[in-house]
Parts: C-alpha cells; structure tokens; sequence
C-alpha cells in the first residue's frame, strides 16, 4: 500500500502539473470505489484545480468550482493498495484497470488506475474536509520531537501498532514502520510505555530520516506504485529489513527475522533490535512471551 513518501512524491508531481488547469471533462469506468460518482461527474466539469497536497495518506485536490453560486471543494483520493494517479497525453496507450480520467484544458488527462479497487474517491464541500479526512492524528513527517515523544510515551500497545495507528501518527505504514524500528534499534513488540526518552528520540530521528530518504528516492515500488510520471520509485533499494526474512542484517549479519504484530508482517534483526524481557508464567508454570498481540483499533485505508 502507498504510504506517506508514495503519497508526498504523487502529490508533489500533481502539484507541478495541475493547479491552475480546468477539468473539462469526466469520464468514469467502474465506480464502486467512488462516494457518489454523480457528484464527480457534475461538479468536476468546469471546476479549476487550485492545489494538490498530501494529508496523511491522502491526497487532496482543492477546486474553485465555476458559477457564482458554486461551492469550492475537494476531491479527496486514497491510493488504497494498487492505486495510480498518472498525468497522460490523450493518446497514451490507456493501462488496464483505468476507472476515471480527468480532461484538462491543456488536452492532457488525469487517469486513475487501480486493478484491485481497494481506493476511494469522495468529493466534499471545503465545509466538510476535515470531517470527511477523519481523526487523524500527527503528520509523521512534520511532528516535532516532543510532539512525537508525547504521542507514543506511556502508551500500552506495540510500537508497531503505535506507529501504524493514523489516530497517533497519520502517514505511516509496514514498509516504513519496520525500517524506522530497525534503524531505531528497537524491537516491534516492544510496549510504547517501556520506551525510555533516548528511545523515543532516537526513534524520531529515524522516522525523519527515512520519510525523508524515501522521499529523495521517490519512494518504494514493490509492486504496483508508480509516480504522477508513471515511473517506479527507488527507495526498495535501501531497505534494510523489510521483506528481507533469512537474508542477512546489513549492520551485523545476522539473519533477518519475521514476525506477526498488528495482525502484519514485521521485519527485525534480533540482535540489533532486542526482544522485549517481560515474560510471564503459565498456570502450569511453563514460561511463555509475555505481550499479546492487542492493538488499537486502526482508521479503515478507505
């Protein structure tokens, strides 16, 4: 799934090509990822695109609607698992799956790709933005070191959870989560309330550098995501531990591990990254791991 260096790179190639151009036309293939396609269909034609920008793992389009009557909206999209939002000429070969494309006043055409349909399109009054994006919680990228250390300490619930949760912190996903906690040197089962400050700190600082790293590199293509260009992205070749199991650590050699936190995959160097000590002991007195795999309930991608 696109997390937020794939989301920050699309919008920020959106962001060079739209603002400023009129839709003049919509044309829609399969909807049942759409919140009222109708509404799209109506309002989109004639709107100019004011700015595109990244919210969480959003992306919005601000519009000036035509008429004097007109409301301004949004266009609020997610990338959901396979989503791509590609800028193409009219006679660019069209790829499969493409279920919406935008015309625009220059002859260019905005597309939406996505085999699986696990995105969302919704449009929304400038009124109803901040509902409609949902409780989120602190941008990722932008929170501060106190902020980021407020957020997580004391919190009784897997880092791994923590992080993947968009009501503690919006944007993250596994594939930075995992390479956050490596660089970090901290455990995924690890308790949010055992982190000490220095944990915390240096758990900000990786979380920065590897949003930032993955941004530079716009972002990581495992399998579907391409850019507003169509073309990969490069960070897939400095990941550390994701999707590496049995290959070696490349700070210590020893050889990655996998494990199920938040009902995902997690990725980790059990040297580098030590196993949380609490354990507990049975009714039998058999000794067995002490945490349990409870997480927060989690904002739906859609």
């Amino acid at each position: 799934m696109p997390e937020l260096p794939e989301v920050e790179t699309v919008a920020r190639g959106l962001r060079a090509a739209l603002p400023g151009r009129r839709i003049v036309r919509v044309r829609l293939g399969k909807t049942d990822f759409i919140d009222n396609p109708g509404a799209m269909e109506q309002q989109l034609p004639g709107s100019r695109i004011q700015g595109v920008r990244r919210h969480g793992k959003f992306l919005v389009v601000d519009l000036e609607s035509r008429g004097e009557r007109s409301q301004d909206s949004s266009l609020l999209i997610h990338l959901g698992m396979t989503g791509q939002l590609v800028v193409s000429a009219p006679e660019a070969p069209v790829a499969p799956h493409t279920h919406v494309f935008l015309a625009l006043d220059d002859g260019r055409e905005v597309r939406y790709t996505d085999a699986r349909r696990f995105g969302s399109m919704r449009m929304v009054s400038t009124g109803e933005r901040e509902a409609a994006l949902g409780e989120l919680g602190l941008d990722a990228l932008e929170a501060t070191q106190d902020e980021f250390m407020q957020q997580l300490r004391g919190r009784r619930a897997r880092i791994k959870a923590l992080l993947l949760d968009q009501r503690v912190l919006r944007g993250m996903g596994n594939i930075y989560t995992d390479e956050s906690l490596w660089r970090a040197r901290i455990h995924p089962m690890r308790l949010g309330a055992t982190l000490q400050g220095e944990e915390l700190r240096r758990l900000h600082r990786a979380v920065r550098k590897v949003l930032t790293q993955a941004i530079e590199m716009r972002g990581s293509s495992i399998s579907d995501y391409v850019d507003a260009e169509g073309q990969p992205g490069g960070f897939q070749r400095r990941h550390r531990v994701y999707q590496r199991e049995g290959k070696k650590c490349v700070r210590c050699g020893t050889a990655i591990q996998r494990v199920i936190v938040a009902g995902r995959s997690s990725y980790f160097c059990r040297r580098c990254q030590p196993a949380p000590r609490g354990r507990r002991r049975s009714k039998k007195g058999a000794t067995s791991s002490a945490p349990t795999n409870r997480t927060p309930r989690s904002i739906a991608p859609r």
